[in-house]
């Protein structure tokens, strides 16, 4: 994809501070979030997470670990988040795959995303059968 940001970095025509990468994944530094941040994706274009199988996730989960455990190393921080969005309704605003991997180093520097309230056990029950209902439909692999 040719107006894809992180399909220019994989291709090498956008810069990118590489850190780790391998065939299917790569990590690097270039998050507006936090310049100690950094991120892990796919090299295959995949707008978001709906759009990815069960192993090319599985890729990016082993990537982000290994570039978490990377920073830990190399910066010692406190903490760490790891932060994702699938669709511009959860705040994704580059459209390719990623997973933020930020390191945390005082507890102010995080930003709650949303207020959790406790649910009625009603609610819970009606949400499980209605999800349980679809597994049925999720594609093998």
């Amino acid at each position: 994809m040719t107006d894809c940001i992180f399909c220019q970095m994989v291709a090498e025509r956008a810069k990118a501070y590489r850190l780790l990468e391998d065939d299917d994944t790569l990590a690097f530094q270039h998050c507006p979030c936090d310049r100690r941040a950094c991120a892990g994706y796919p090299r295959r274009h995949a707008e978001g997470l709906w759009d990815l199988g069960d192993d090319e996730h599985a890729q990016v989960a082993r990537a982000v670990s290994r570039v978490a455990r990377l920073l830990r190393l190399a910066l010692m921080p406190a903490g760490l988040n790891l932060a994702h969005a699938t669709g511009p309704e959860a705040w994704q605003t580059v459209f390719h795959f990623h997973v933020h991997v930020i390191p945390r180093y005082r507890p102010e520097e995080l930003r709650v995303m949303w207020q959790a309230e406790q649910a009625p056990d009603g609610e819970l029950e009606a949400l499980q059968r209605r999800v349980l209902a679809c597994r049925g439909q999720l594609p093998d692999g």
